[in-house]
């Protein structure tokens, strides 16, 4: 069988050879590398060598191509793998049709891959003739690799809307109204960048580098990264772009360039980069020559790498560095999909040593390169260029590659399901470019479909590279991106835990600000290099990196400078639990507690001289007035509410009125009675009508205070201080304040003059001199009241009001009653009719040798059988037993 299989591939190899020369015809035109018959012809093309070799020549002739890429020969190998395999299938055995082949090197150069395409779109020599056979048309293109050749391709495609799915990734070829042909079998590079951005977002990293290779895709991809990585708040410390072009000088120049850069940005560990597996090569080996230049350790160079997917799977990337010089990478890649059909056909290929469907001159050209010496054996020969691709085989691209051809397969197939496809030309480009836009395709059991752009998005697989044993390892899946959820989830993988710990790598342009502080930004600098600001007092910052600071609330929080919280504002209030509230209420209880024992005394004692005296009923008025008046004190403690606002101030007003009311009328009795001139004293007598008078007096305080609820009553009021919130009682109008005090103040003042002229009159029964001293005292106690209230602030303005309130209280108390009530406990012998008699004769004898009592008043004589009666309407001194 082997004989066999020989004698067959040197019969096609010796009819190709004899139709097509290796490379170029004596037309001068390209020729593809490799290529097998079939009814539907599939053409492809990828990239083999990485250069074209530029020459001073003007003439029309076709540039040899440099640098041999055994990756390329990797991926040309498993498209016609997927193709043999689909052949055998019965999708297409049941149609009785076979796919054929045809693979042009575009040479990593734009130029020649628009050679290719021109030849795989040729129509002049498809009618026949001696090259018919080569010259087939072809149905789709799969290819290719590169961004900016897949863009020149689709271009010189869409022409004839030939289908083309490609393995470049660059977004502007998802746009359909320029690209209507172009399809992929892989996510295109929006959705890679936005998985860095979302990497370095989780990951905390701010302050990034960048390295592209000049060309659509590294622009594409630089512009969709910074747009993303702004969005974000991720600043790109620096943009480098290397030239494509391998073999130009400018290149060598823009790689010193970068390598110095990096070095130069200590701060930036982390770099993102869209290079080409040769340019990271080569910038590592630049990145080590100028450390040995300088002197500095190799450990400078360590960054953490975001590699994209063309290079993240390299294997001579690093050359002889190792990852303790490089660092880390951190790879994005493509799906993986399964490598066993491949492997068995390369295990095929190294049985054989040829491909026996057609002929391949790349894989020639790699077994010339690996036997450079001419002594290796055929056998070690094919078995060492077998080991060289299985070692630059990547599972995702052989996935794409695999899932492009079962894909145009597909579509064919159920074009063909009802007419014959076996002559040239059956089928047309369009009707495959429909039916793979229609319809859905399956590969190893799983359904896909090309969206409205053309794309098929699937999710990017995270590697972390890592050394065992002296070998890189960087196929190893640490996480997965999801495109449909911009998220990522982490396998269970043992290096996983590596990928996680990088987050202690801190790669900011400056320190993050803490929580308390905010970034200021100087103008003409990046974002992420800022200074870090205390936040200022009532402002505050919950996270780190904060651009400003937020406000607290004014009426309720408050905050230090560099707070990173906002303190509840403690509200504040003359309290129940306050020492000198306690100190007041109590003198307040005992106040009341005085005038109830007072009164209860005087109800008691209601029939004796000192209480008649004293007023009578009028005494038991005066001391229930004081009770309010106590009362209102208590309602100046405690968190104030509408109503203690409205009470307390009008309870006060009325309840001393009244009070100050009965004292002057006790204050005009004293007056009359002993007012000499007797006919105004008989003018006097008709005016003088006690309740009537207490009852004006009393109503005209009622009508202050009702205007004063009415009009603009007091309400309860915050006062928002720096760090408190004071909760006080206002009193609304302030005015009507002022008319309400005031007019106690007159009657008080006028209390004063009528008891300051009656202070001579006998002393033991005599209120002048009490009441001068009370109203003297109440007087003093709220003019100095009033400049302390109005310069006042805080918890204790209420106190203060309630200081006054008890002194005036008490003032009255102990000027009005406690001695009587000594009186009547301690000196019981002065509280009879004799001893009262007794002291008003000695009293008016004094008087009439004085000349100060008049000579009516002194000749009646029943006037020394009793005390004067403040309540009843005569003004003389009566003449009959007192009625209380």
């Amino acid at each position: 069988m082997a004989c066999v299989s020989a004698a067959v591939y040197l019969l096609i190899m010796m009819s190709f050879i004899m139709l097509v020369p290796a490379y170029a015809s004596m037309e001068n035109r390209l020729q593809p590398g490799a290529a097998a018959p079939g009814d539907i012809i599939i053409g492809v093309i990828f990239p083999i060598h990485e250069a074209v070799e530029k020459t001073s020549s003007y003439s029309p002739q076709i540039q040899p191509c440099v640098k041999f890429l055994t990756r390329g020969l990797a991926n040309i190998l498993a498209m016609i793998n997927a193709i043999e395999t689909m052949n055998k299938s019965p999708i297409l055995r049941d149609i009785g049709i076979t796919l054929g082949y045809q693979i042009y090197d575009d040479c990593a150069d734009t130029s020649r891959a628009l050679m290719a395409t021109a030849e795989l779109t040729r129509q002049d020599d498809c009618s026949g003739g001696t090259n018919a056979s080569i010259y087939q048309p072809i149905t789709a293109v799969i290819g290719s690799w590169n961004s900016e050749m897949s863009i020149a391709i689709a271009r010189q495609l869409t022409i004839s809307m030939i289908p083309q799915i490609g393995l470049s990734t660059a977004v502007i070829l998802s746009d359909k109204s320029r690209f209507p042909a172009f399809m992929r079998t892989l996510s295109n590079d929006r959705y890679q960048t936005a998985g860095m951005v979302r990497l370095l977002s989780d990951y905390g990293w701010n302050w990034v580098g960048m390295i592209t290779t000049d060309g659509d895709y590294g622009r594409s991809s630089l512009n969709n990264f910074v747009t993303q990585a702004t969005e974000k708040g991720i600043c790109v410390a620096f943009k480098e772009v290397v030239p494509g072009n391998l073999n130009s000088q400018d290149t060598w120049s823009a790689i010193r360039r970068v390598a110095r850069t990096i070095l130069k940005n200590h701060k930036v560990k982390v770099i993102v980069s869209f290079a080409k597996p040769t340019h990271m090569l080569y910038l590592y080996k630049e990145l080590r020559s100028e450390l040995q230049k300088t002197g500095q350790p190799f450990e400078s160079m360590r960054r953490i790498w975001v590699a994209s997917d063309i290079w993240s799977t390299s294997n001579n990337v690093h050359g002889d560095l190792t990852l303790k010089d490089i660092g880390h990478v951190v790879g994005f890649n493509f799906k993986h999909g399964s490598l066993s059909s491949f492997n068995q056909y390369l295990s095929r290929l190294g049985d054989t040593g040829h491909d026996n469907k057609g002929y391949n001159y790349f894989l020639e050209e790699l077994k010339t390169q690996l036997n450079a010496s001419g002594d290796a054996g055929e056998a070690e020969l094919v078995s060492k260029t077998i080991e060289e691709i299985r070692k630059h085989t990547y599972a995702d691209t052989i996935l794409s590659i695999e899932m492009a051809v079962s894909a145009i397969v597909q579509a064919v197939a159920a074009i063909c399901q009802s007419r014959d496809c076996k002559a040239p030309g059956a089928v047309q480009p369009s009707e495959v470019l429909r039916a793979l836009l229609m319809q859905p395709f399956w590969h190893t059991g799983k359904k896909y479909t090309f969206d409205d752009k053309g794309d098929i998005n699937l999710c990017y697989d995270l590697s972390l590279w890592r050394t065992e044993k002296g070998i890189i390892h960087n196929h190893d899946i640490v996480a997965v991106y999801h495109i449909h959820n911009n998220s990522l989830t982490y396998t269970d993988h043992n290096t996983t835990k590596q990928l996680l710990d990088l987050k202690k790598i801190i790669s900011k342009c400056s320190n993050s600000c803490v929580p308390g502080e905010f970034k200021k930004t100087a103008d003409g600098q990046h974002t992420c290099c800022y200074e870090c600001i205390n936040c200022m007092e009532n402002y505050y910052s919950n996270d780190t990196d904060m651009d400003q600071c937020l406000s607290c609330d004014p009426k309720t929080e408050w905050s230090p400078e560099g707070s990173s919280k906002c303190i509840t504002k403690t509200l504040q209030f003359f309290s129940w639990q306050d020492s000198f509230a306690v100190v007041l209420l109590t003198l307040a209880a005992l106040g009341i507690l005085l005038v109830l024992l007072v009164s209860a005394l005087f109800l008691q004692q209601r029939n004796t001289p000192i209480v008649r005296a004293a007023g009578g009923p009028l005494c038991q008025v005066i001391l229930f007035s004081l009770v309010g008046s106590f009362i209102s004190a208590t309602l100046f403690v405690g968190k104030p509410n509408i109503f203690q606002c409205k009470a307390r101030q009008v309870l006060f007003g009325l309840s001393y009125t009244l009070c100050v009311s009965c004292i002057l009328v006790k204050s005009l009795k004293i007056l009359f009675a002993f007012q000499g001139n007797p006919g105004l004293q008989e003018f006097l007598q008709r005016l003088y009508q006690p309740y009537v008078i207490i009852g004006v007096c009393v109503g005209l305080q009622v009508a202050i205070c009702s205007c004063w609820l009415v009009l603009k009553s007091p309400f309860k009021n915050d006062i928002i201080l720096p760090t408190t919130l004071l909760e006080e009682c206002h009193e609304g109008s302030y005015v009507a304040y002022g008319l309400m005090l005031g007019y106690i103040a007159v009657l008080a003042f006028v209390c004063f003059i009528c008891a300051y002229k009656g202070r001579k009159l006998p002393q033991k029964y005599n209120d002048a001199r009490f009441i001068t001293f009370s109203m003297l005292l109440y007087l003093i106690a709220w003019v100095v009241f009033i400049p302390v209230y109005v310069t006042t602030s805080g918890v204790y303005v209420p106190a203060i009001e309630m200081v006054v309130i008890l002194i005036s209280n008490y003032g009255i108390l102990s000027c009005h009653f406690f001695p009587k009530c000594y009186v009547i406990l301690f000196r019981k012998e002065q509280n009879t009719k004799s001893a009262f008699k007794e002291h008003v004769y000695a009293y008016s004898m004094k008087s009439t040798e004085s000349g100060f009592v008049s000579d009516t008043s002194l000749t009646e004589q029943k006037s020394i059988d009793q005390p004067y009666n403040i309540s009843s309407p005569p003004l003389s001194l009566p003449a009959t037993e007192p009625q209380m």
